[in-house]
């Protein structure tokens, strides 16, 4: 089976083709496109320099004539490419809509016009649902109430990916997942900011109150829920994916501090980001029921291993520690 990974240098990507290739071994060949912008980076490929099964293309996805070209003989396309920071999509909307829509549409095109029937996996993003209610949690059907230009642009994604289904009759389905965390994750995130800051005894910044709530997905799940949409998912439908770990974000700080030993002095809260949403949260039953699967990993260990690998692992972080990107209010600085 042949696999198209976009975005496979990002965080996410690139830990869910360790997961082809751990699980599919010699059965598998993956072209793994990126564009090599601000959030990938070709180290996280790095042991997997020497694997044969595995080809990087430096590519972008709105590059039609390149992705006409690779799409021949490609079975299964999995869209991880994408502008990913809420901070950044204040700033500049204009590359979100760019990468996120227009991205998408270019790799549905070259579906539809490329020879044989291919699996296309939209991956998307529980923030397209907007903010949760207390007690809801949302599922596949809820209306899609964007917040911000990032939510809005992978929300047209996952449209067009459905009319694709719809209108052409391509093999698209939706995945939305929660907060995903764990080793290659780009430091502006939440989790590795404040492993990175409190390592170097910088002041770990919290929007307002810190008491907005996201529930916290393993990446390890979240690659394995993916290939189960991929065998087993039906086209056209939407699958949530989520762990149940929903957590203030200011408890995330005070849990990441207390694993390596440093004061909460070292917390400080700063000005909110506009729109920012309260809480996330899914319900992933119909993934559960339908497809079987269920997450493996407890959040307190997978939190301490991913703390553990930040800290072994500080010649990866260090080049990317730059002002900017550990930046109090990164949404302020108009990238």
């Amino acid at each position: 089976m042949k696999f198209m990974v976009t975005g496979g240098a990002g965080f996410i990507g690139s830990n869910f083709v360790r997961h082809l290739l751990s699980f599919y071994k010699d059965d598998v060949e993956i072209l793994n496109l990126d564009n090599l912008s601000y959030g990938s980076n070709t180290a996280n490929l790095k042991d997997l320099e020497n694997t044969g099964n595995h080809i990087f293309i430096k590519a972008d996805v709105k590059d039609s004539d390149t992705i006409h070209d690779l799409m021949s003989d490609v079975d299964v396309v999995v869209n991880f490419a994408a502008e990913t920071h809420v901070d950044r999509s204040i700033s500049n909307p204009s590359s979100f809509f760019e990468n996120n829509a227009y991205g998408t549409f270019v790799l549905l095109e070259a579906i539809r016009k490329s020879k044989g029937r291919k699996r296309y996996v939209q991956v998307s993003t529980d923030e397209v649902y907007g903010t949760a209610q207390e007690s809801k949690s949302f599922s596949e059907d809820d209306l899609l109430t964007p917040s911000s230009p990032y939510s809005a642009t992978k929300a047209a994604a996952d449209m067009l990916a459905r009319a694709y289904c719809v209108t052409y009759g391509l093999s698209t389905s939706i995945t939305r997942c929660s907060n995903n965390f764990g080793p290659y994750q780009f430091p502006e995130k939440l989790i590795p900011k404040t492993i990175i800051r409190a390592i170097l005894d910088l002041h770990v910044p919290v929007y307002g109150s810190g008491n907005q709530i996201r529930d916290w997905l393993y990446v390890a799940d979240h690659c394995e829920a993916i290939r189960e949409v991929i065998e087993k998912g039906k086209p056209g439908e939407i699958y949530n994916i989520s762990s149940g770990n929903e957590v203030p974000n200011i408890e995330i700080v005070k849990m990441i501090l207390a694993e390596i030993s440093k004061p909460e002095e070292l917390i400080e809260h700063v000005e909110d980001r506009p729109g920012h949403d309260l809480r996330y949260s899914l319900d992933s039953s119909k993934i559960r029921a339908e497809l079987g699967w269920k997450p493996k990993y407890e959040f307190s260990e997978a939190l301490k291993e991913t703390v553990r690998w930040y800290v072994e692992n500080e010649s990866w972080w260090r080049p990317l520690a730059t002002d900017n990107v550990l930046h109090p209010t990164p949404w302020k600085l108009g990238w």
